[in-house]
């Protein structure tokens, strides 16, 4: 914008400096060709009325001529006209000879022939004699002063033209700087950081724009705020049918189911005290962003999940395989997002997959170590549309599903630079693949997509 402004300023200011300047050097031109010779014509003027007044003896008419002023010395010549027989004597230098005056004739009023070195103004004159007088008008006085006042108006036109380009381009400033002060507040606002505002400055336009964008930032930081209010209120909820569950499973007395029950139920009250807690937290960080920074050990973290469902898995005569875990990987994702992240792709395949279809979970390492594979297989029936399984609300696959739980692994995946994948398993039904990022970074995690194989490792049965 700022370049193109200045290019329509330097457009428009040449071309008026060349409508004004142009017009104004050729009229500046014809009047020092006027002013030169309008003083040769009253030269000719004073030798007509010097004629007329000696009445055209040479001994008065010399003396007249040399009472002229010091520039008319040199320049003035009187002579008969060519043919005459009553022309007055020559007096003074000529400089038409007898063939241009002859081409000259005839001569019924003043004429100008140009000569060597200048222009010669011939007056015809009759008195008791006639005369012709020839007034020499010098090239640099027809010209003089025209290439000063020319380079004077060029000076003119090239001062106008850079101080147009000087206030195109602080207009230009101006705007632009406003523009992008509103482009950078529009990507921090992308990025998550709802306090971003924008200073209502510069033109109109970008002042309803800037004033526009604030409206709207305030909007979104409120209905967020509102959603978080609405999220803790309506997980606040769920405390009373918890507490009354709580209490319930402590009169189911011993046993591995009763211990499992009582586990699953302290944990959902964790995880609804968790919701309740961030919900009314003001984070800044960006939506796609769940691990905020934090780091966890995704092989202890598979190892703790495994370990819980498990259990479950061996009362409803599933085998559940285990391999790839023997050394700590660091991820850049909270444990606790991993492990919603993994309980949801576990859950998925107790949840869809009828009892005792075994499953399988593989870590992989990539050859630099700089990212890790996670291969969740089972031996179901498998996801008929692999790419609306991962789509937001669509569902995972069955009833009952509320389609967050594919949704939530494809987030966790995305922080770090990866991504998720469904394809068929080696055991006949569904393999998600999820790959973290250590280094996280979209641009990372996209090199690392292209060709990274899978190394199968031992696994171990559960």
């Amino acid at each position: 914008m700022r370049r193109a402004l200045v290019k329509v300023c330097i457009a428009v200011t040449a071309m008026v400096v060349v409508a004004f300047a142009v017009p104004l050097a050729l009229v500046v031109k014809e009047m020092a060709r006027d002013r030169a010779f309008t003083g040769a014509e009253r030269l000719a003027a004073s030798v007509t009325h010097l004629l007329a007044a000696t009445g055209g003896d040479r001994g008065p008419l010399q003396r007249g001529l040399a009472s002229m002023p010091a520039q008319a010395a040199g320049r003035i010549a009187v002579y008969a006209p060519p043919g005459r027989e009553d022309g007055s004597a020559e007096i003074g230098e000529r400089r038409l000879d007898e063939g241009r005056l002859k081409a000259t004739a005839p001569l019924e009023g003043a004429a100008v022939v140009p000569v060597e070195g200048g222009f010669v103004l011939l007056q015809p004159v009759t008195t008791e004699r006639s005369a012709v007088v020839e007034v020499f008008v010098p090239e640099e006085e027809v010209t003089g002063g025209v290439t000063t006042a020319w380079l004077v108006l060029a000076g003119t036109g090239l001062a106008l033209v850079v101080a147009s380009v000087v206030i195109a381009d602080r207009l230009g400033t101006r705007m632009v700087g406003a523009a992008e002060r509103l482009a950078g507040a529009a990507r921090e606002l992308g990025t998550g950081r709802l306090a971003v505002r924008v200073p209502v400055e510069g033109p109109a336009e970008l002042r309803l724009a800037a004033a526009a964008f604030n409206s709207m930032a305030d909007q979104v930081a409120q209905l967020l705020a509102n959603e978080r209010e609405l999220a803790a209120d309506l997980s606040h909820r769920l405390r009373t049918p918890l507490t009354v569950l709580r209490l319930n499973t402590a009169s189911l007395g011993a046993g591995d189911a009763a211990e499992q029950t009582r586990a699953a139920v302290a944990q959902l009250e964790r995880e609804v005290d968790h919701i309740i807690r961030t919900a009314r937290e003001q984070r800044t960080q960006p939506p796609d962003a769940p691990g905020g920074g934090a780091f966890c050990d995704a092989c202890e973290v598979i190892r703790e999940r495994m370990d819980f469902w498990s259990a479950l898995a061996e009362d409803e005569g599933r085998d559940a395989e285990l391999a790839g875990v023997g050394e700590p990987v660091r991820v850049p994702v909270a444990r606790a997002d991993l492990a919603a992240a993994l309980d949801a792709l576990l859950g998925n395949v107790f949840r869809h997959t009828p009892e005792g279809t075994a499953f399988a979970v593989d870590v992989h390492r990539s050859a630099a170590g700089d990212s890790v594979i996670v291969l969740v297989s089972d031996a179901g029936p498998g996801i008929d549309d692999p790419d609306a399984a991962l789509r937001r609300g669509h569902g995972d696959g069955g009833p009952g599903s509320t389609g967050l739980g594919l949704d939530i692994v494809r987030r966790v995946a995305e922080s770090t630079g990866g991504d998720v994948r469904i394809g068929r398993s080696v055991l006949g039904g569904t393999e998600v693949r999820l790959l973290l990022s250590s280094d996280g970074g979209p641009a990372a995690g996209a090199s690392r997509r292209r060709g990274h194989r899978v190394r199968r490792g031992v696994r171990r049965k559960w």
